[in-house]
């Protein structure tokens, strides 16, 4: 019966697989065709995006932004169809005869229909470029871009105009930084030097630079003062003009006939000639280039004359470039305090009524529209400027406090925040651009791991190949632009300066979700029901509490899904989230903030899927084996959650770069992790069991590993682990912790050959008796953090020799006797020291000239500390003391008296005992 089947299988089948074979190889040939067309249209919205960037609504018709929309939503069926095509020209079986001729005959199927999708798409195409030719919408853009964005700006009320003519009395929260400016000037140098305002756009740069510049002390001391407004698009000869007629105007004379004439170089020579013996200032106001100094350095002459550079600036990269050739000083503009923003807002809004001052009545409401501000002085000169006109009635103010996003795009005044904001995202180069706009999908306020978003921004493909850089070095530096643009804040900062955590601004916040709609970059589904589903999203960003959106999204062609959870609404989350298969194009699905979700069903749909996070869900407790079926997978993070061990299937994903988790048991793996060569980030992994040596084998095999975290480690394990680190030349983080029996702690006996001479961070939980001597040349080290060591002998002698060291931890019966002497001359780049659980320790003595660069100390539960430490006045530029015993009596001294001295000398001071605590 069984070779009855086979035979009428393949006599009805053969037909068929004929007609396959020819559709396949016409197939082919249209796939290769349709990915050139969607480079071509790639090429096209990159650069329609620049000069739609250039021109405004008068100028660009709503037919051609629908057009230009068109084309951005065929360009997406386009990139989904290519995956819908790999996906299944990659799904070829194994076993030959019947089962291979019935899943040919599956496929058939498929395959027309990916056919017929190709040549809709092709079709589609070909009618928007038909629609552009008969409307003329490429020449419409093409013209529409010719306006420059400097006479853009002047027609939505130039902030940045005003600011060159705002009242003494109406600036707030500059004080210092202009007195700082006008010192700079003034007691400077003799060489010329390039004194530079950073800030975000709206920040205040040109409002404090022009009454700096007006600045009695400033006109007394130089001869020539010159100011040049320089903005995103400049002509140098045209600055060079610029700056020449007005230093003929303040020496009385009339420019030279051939003005007008003179190529660069003859505008160079000329500006030369009359700064040559003079003491000038000169203000460039807003500039954006980075090539600027380049182009301007030799016109303004060094002429040891005490003369002077002011540059305004939203970008800390122009900084950079000026300090190729000049000195320079830099000035970042902070955000105003609460107290300020109330003062500008109240002396805006209030001026005509109440005499700057805010009635009783309206103090809730205010301050809720200032924090809405984030202390920046564009958004509150405006708000409040637009309010001192309008009546002073609560009711008509609450409700404009509620709806002020809405009031930012439609009032006439208030539109030139956005716009002005946007001028920076207009400036971006286009690889940055979605890498901004990425910010949006987050909530307001919201706080992301510079980690996680970067390792997003590769999932989605934004961040391209540099030679000699991994793709997360190439995203960090697209990130540490985007701060210094002032577009993102690095809302807290690692050792090194680099950014650990980010934000953006709340009015960059509005103007990126401004942008969603035109470019069908995000759809966020909230509460308010105010989204809408047309058209095409590749993102979709939930933070909601009902479910009636589910029928609306099924054909959004989805790339990114992120789920946010708040108190309401996470009993609805379950049911909420559709199955897999719903997006089985899906790149990255981030439910991180989303911890009661659990696992998807049907994973192994998701073959497309590259970012996967489950952090913090407290409902997962598994992976399923259908994990293996995610060949494209790069990240997945399952810190904080219940599992604890993974399948073996795991091990076919190859692209895994980074494994995260908060302890972990690879042991159904022990045979097959060294297969996961692209292994970069691996933490935390359990060694706690049975079949740990053949892990640590294993572990030898991942030569690309650069993160990696290791705990309950056996002595007997420390040869073998030795030999593994040995292999691993990219090592730049380790943490090893070791197995315990209640309170005591094995050895870690570490004997590396070769040095990991990148290792820049290293953790040791166990006993060590002594420092090893390859700790001792890692002269690259910044993080050092030692525990459980029971040294018997004092380890700060020796680990004065590492000179880069920043930070050293020293905790849990790691610290020996009963006295800790920092020696003059230990330690100098040292910023963080904590020191705890030490019982025998009574004294800490810092010599003169030891940790001359350390801002945080802390020595915590020290049960015999009897006394603050023996010169703490030396430590010039300590910011934080914490000193907690465990003593029933305080450290001495804590009179009143010393307290003043101590709070005097250092900002944050908090000393503890068993009973007492000092702030």
């Amino acid at each position: 019966m069984a070779e009855i089947a086979v035979s009428f299988a393949i006599d009805h089948l053969l037909p068929l697989l004929r007609e396959e074979a020819n559709l396949l190889r016409g197939v082919h040939k249209d796939f290769v065709d349709i990915k050139d067309e969607l480079e071509s249209i790639q090429a096209f919205l990159k650069d329609a995006d620049k000069k739609a960037a250039s021109v405004e609504g008068d100028n660009i018709s709503k037919g051609v932004k629908t057009w230009v929309k068109q084309l951005r939503e065929a360009a997406f069926r386009i990139e989904d169809i290519i995956d819908d095509y790999l996906i299944h020209a990659g799904q070829q079986p194994h076993d030959p005869g019947c089962v291979d001729l019935l899943h040919k005959l599956k496929t058939i199927l498929t395959r027309r229909r990916i056919a017929s999708e190709i040549q809709d798409i092709k079709s589609s195409v070909r009618g928007i470029k038909e629609r552009s030719e008969r409307y003329g919408f490429q020449r419409s853009l093409e013209q529409g871009s010719s306006s420059s964005r400097r006479s853009r700006i002047a027609k939505w009320h130039d902030p940045r105009v005003a600011a060159l003519y705002i009242e003494e009395a109406d600036v707030v929260g500059f004080e210092t930084q202009k007195d700082m400016l006008i010192y700079w000037l003034v007691k400077g140098r003799e060489d010329r030097t390039v004194i530079s305002v950073v800030g975000m756009g709206g920040q205040g740069k040109t409002t404090l630079a022009k009454k700096v510049f007006d600045n009695k002390d400033i006109i007394g001391h130089f001869d020539y003062r010159v100011w040049i407004t320089v903005s995103q698009s400049y002509n140098v000869e045209g600055l060079l003009r610029d700056m020449l007629l007005k230093l003929y105007k303040q020496n009385g004379r009339d420019h030279p006939k051939d003005l007008f004439q003179m190529d660069r170089g003859s505008l160079t020579d000329e500006v030369r000639n009359n700064l040559q013996q003079k003491r000038y200032i000169v203000v460039f106001d807003d500039v954006w280039n980075v090539h600027f100094w380049d182009d301007i350095e030799f016109a303004v002459i060094d002429n040891k004359n005490e003369s002077n550079i002011l540059i305004t600036t939203r970008n800390l990269d122009v900084v950079a470039s000026c300090k190729r050739s000049s000195l320079v000083e830099v000035l970042e503009l902070q955000p105003l305090t609460q107290e300020q923003s109330l003062e500008l807002f109240n002396k805006k809004a209030f001026k005509f009524d109440y005499g700057g001052c805010c009635p009783k009545e309206f103090i809730d409401i205010v301050y809720e529209i200032v924090e809405k501000c984030k202390g920046l002085p564009l958004a509150i000169v405006a708000i409040g400027g637009l309010l001192s006109t309008r009546e002073k009635n609560v009711f008509e103010w609450q409700r404009f406090k509620e709806n002020l996003s809405l009031e930012l795009k439609k009032d006439t005044h208030l539109i030139g925040i956005e716009k002005i904001l946007g001028l920076s995202y207009d400036d971006l180069p286009y690889y940055l651009k979605s890498c901004l706009l990425y910010f949006g999908i987050y909530p307001e306020d919201y706080e992301v791991k510079s980690k996680r978003v970067i390792r997003q921004w590769i999932a989605e493909g934004f961040v391209k190949e540099e030679r000699g850089k991994t793709l997360e070095e190439v995203a960090e530096g697209y990130l540490t632009e985007l701060i210094h643009r002032n577009l993102v804040q690095a809302s807290s900062t690692r050792i090194d300066g680099k950014a650990k955590a980010c934000r953006v601004h709340d009015l960059i916040h509005d103007m990126v979700l401004e942008k969603f709609e035109d470019l069908n970059f995000c759809k966020h589904i909230s509460d308010d029901g105010q989204s809408s589903f047309s058209g095409m999203i590749r993102r979709l960003s939930i933070a909601t509490t009902f479910d009636d959106f589910l029928p609306h999204i099924e054909g959004l062609h989805v790339r990114s899904l992120f789920a946010f959870e708040n108190e309401e609404s996470y009993v609805y989350y379950e049911e909420r989230i559709p199955t897999a298969t719903t997006y089985r194009l899906l790149k990255v699905l981030d439910y991180e903030s989303a911890p009661s979700l659990n696992v998807p069903k049907n994973l192994e749909s998701l073959i497309h899927l590259k970012y996967l996070s489950f952090r913090h869900s407290s409902k997962v407790d598994e992976v399923p084996k259908s994990i293996g079926m995610l060949q494209n997978l790069e990240t997945l993070d399952i810190r904080d959650t219940f599992i604890r061990e993974l399948p073996k299937e795991i091990s076919k994903l190859r692209k895994l770069r980074h494994l995260i988790s908060s302890k972990l048991s690879l042991i159904k793996l022990k045979d097959r992790i060294g297969e996961m060569t692209s292994l970069q980030t691996l933490r935390n992994v359990d060694l706690g069991m049975d079949g740990a040596t053949e892990i640590i084998k294993e572990l030898g095999k991942l030569k690309q590993i650069r993160d990696l975290g290791l705990v309950n480690v056996g002595t007997e394990d420390g040869s073998i682990l030795s030999s593994s680190i040995n292999e691993m030349h990219h090592l730049e983080k380790l943490s090893v912790l070791s197995s315990s029996t209640g309170n005591d702690f094995d050895f870690i006996d570490l004997h590396l050959i070769s040095t990991p001479t990148m290792l820049r961070k290293l953790t040791l939980g166990g006993r060590l008796q002594k420092l090893p001597n390859w700790m001792l040349e890692l002269q690259n080290l910044v993080d050092l953090k030692l525990m459980y060591s029971r040294f018997t002998k004092d380890p700060i002698k020796s680990l004065k020799s590492l000179q880069n060291l920043l930070i050293l931890s020293i905790g849990i019966a790691s610290c020996v006797g009963f006295q800790l002497h920092f020696e003059d001359g230990w330690f100098q780049k040292l910023k963080e020291l904590s020191v705890g659980y030490a019982d025998e320790l009574r004294d800490v003595i810092i010599d003169k000239g030891a940790l001359p660069s350390l801002k945080k100390l802390e020595l915590l539960v020290l049960r015999g500390l009897k006394n603050i430490p023996t010169g703490i006045e030396h430590l010039e530029k300590l910011e934080v003391l914490h000193i907690q015993s465990m003593q029933h009596e305080p450290v001495q001294p804590l009179s009143i008296e010393d307290m003043n001295w101590i709070t005097e000398l250092v900002p944050h001071v908090e000393i503890s005992s068993y009973h007492t605590q000092w702030e």
